[in-house]
């Protein structure tokens, strides 16, 4: 049903204002029916974080925001769903238009900064789906006009540890101004550093709750230098590489929408942030598993998320031009790599092209 319903709905999507076709998408999902995706191999089976994923697919954050639909999402075949960004107190975000399609490209710029209904609204639907089960992360972020940018993660940690499966701290969204800044220095520091004692403090109550970091592809390897040392000191659960890059490379096609200031997703972040992703993993030395995210729209291109060095990986903008078949292509790729290649389990396909692909040009 879900099929039919894509293949019919896809075509008008991409032909209305892409944030009302967001919203579109979101709706279809609510109130789709949806039969549960056929049981995954077991060979896709991970295990991070302290966590147990049927599979390495993950819904990144941004596509729901609000929490609306983690459970479709999941009967869908998404090992994992992160909702958010989520922001303490409901915020509006940046003025309309801020979602553009880069069709040529197969990119999306937005600069919505952090749109949230806010953690209240988002807690009472994820308490709500207590108990059925899944691992369903939670990103959260600042609000724009916090006097205490650090402490709108932690209460946020506080907030939701009894409904979250893991949370991602979203200090690398280019569309919050000085939000980047938080992971620079002493101040990534300050703010890794009450971030682990929340996560301890929590677990009283709910038990372990892995904290993840998401960083910028754009950091400069000195940058990386320091927040892998200090992550590693503070001993994050793990690192999120990378979220949108507020780079334009020469060779986009859509010129003209380029020129939208916005963060850059979907396939022209790929060869970046993979290099970042194998840049992270050849620092990180084994202490936590990373994710994959950026530019993956393919079994071939999660594929080589794997062997940069994640250990899971996320898709979002790519399905707007591949469509949910996507999530089912990744996992027969996934299934025929492990075959091929010997291998009994993702990990161990994880990070055999990293210290390879160090020594290669920077991406363009």
């Amino acid at each position: 049903m879900i099929s039919l319903f894509e293949a019919l709905s896809r075509p008008l999507l991409r032909r209305i204002d892409a944030e009302d076709a967001h919203g579109l998408a979101i709706l279809g999902l609510r109130f789709a029916p949806i039969l549960p995706a056929a049981r995954d191999d077991a060979r896709l089976t991970v295990r991070a974080f302290g966590l147990d994923f049927p599979n390495p697919i993950g819904m990144a954050a941004g596509f729901d925001k609000h929490g609306e639909v983690p459970d479709a999402l999941l009967r869908l075949g998404f090992g994992f769903v992160e909702v958010g960004t989520v922001t303490p107190l409901p915020q509006p975000g940046n003025p309309r238009p801020r979602l553009f399609r880069l069709p040529q490209d197969e990119g999306v710029i937005n600069r919505l900064g952090f749109n949230s209904e806010g953690a209240e609204a988002v807690l009472r639907r994820l308490a709500a789906r207590a108990g059925r089960g899944g691992i369903v992360g939670v990103n959260v972020g600042a609000n724009k006009d916090s006097a205490d940018r650090i402490d709108d993660y932690v209460r946020q940690i506080d907030m939701f540890a009894p409904v979250a499966s893991y949370f991602t701290c979203n200090i690398s969204s280019p569309n919050t101004p000085g939000l980047r800044d938080l992971q620079q220095g002493s101040v990534f520091d300050e703010l890794t550093a009450r971030v682990v004692e929340a996560r301890a403090r929590v677990s009283v109550k709910a038990g372990a709750t892995p904290v993840l970091i998401k960083i910028a592809p754009d950091l400069t390897l000195s940058q990386l230098d320091e927040v892998v040392a200090i992550a590693r000191r503070r001993k994050v659960d793990g690192i999120i590489i990378g979220n949108t890059t507020i780079l334009r490379p020469d060779w986009l096609k859509d010129r003209e929408i380029a020129r939208e200031a916005g963060g850059l997703s979907g396939r022209p972040l790929f060869a970046l942030a993979t290099r970042m992703l194998a840049e992270t993993y050849v620092r990180v030395e084994g202490a936590f598993p990373l994710i994959g995210a950026g530019g993956i729209d393919s079994g071939a291109t999660a594929l080589a998320k794997i062997r940069a060095g994640a250990l899971l990986v996320q898709v979002y903008s790519s399905l707007v031009f591949r469509g949910l078949a996507l999530v089912g292509e990744i996992k027969t790729a996934l299934v025929e790599a492990l075959r091929t290649g010997g291998h009994t389990s993702i990990a161990e396909m994880v990070g055999i092209d990293a210290a390879r692909m160090t020594a290669e040009p920077w991406p363009e």
